[in-house]
């Protein structure tokens, strides 16, 4: 299985409803792309001062799936649409747990 994790700094002028468009396009991913195990996202809690704002953390069957989720048209929409506009500053890494 491979676990994809992603964090994401949103812009300092990314105001509310960019912030919240992020969180329901990437919620949406798993049923448009249709390639996850397990999917969970959501904003940073303001625990500890330094996170990034907001996370995603998908798992997938194999590398396949997790390729078929990265070059799915709507991920790369989504990506470049929504996503992209919003960030300042992107963080990722794909690993296989057992």
């Amino acid at each position: 299985m491979i676990r994809h994790v992603v964090m994401f700094k949103f812009r300092d002028d990314a105001d509310e409803a960019q912030r919240r468009a992020v969180h329901d396009a990437i919620a949406a991913m798993p049923e448009a792309t249709g390639a996850t195990e397990s999917y969970a996202v959501g904003p940073d809690l303001g625990l500890a001062e330094g996170n990034y704002d907001f996370a995603v953390v998908g798992d997938f069957a194999d590398q396949d799936a997790y390729s078929a989720y990265r070059d799915h048209p709507e991920h790369r929409r989504i990506v470049s649409e929504v996503i992209g506009p919003a960030i300042a500053d992107r963080a990722a890494v794909q690993y296989e747990i057992p």
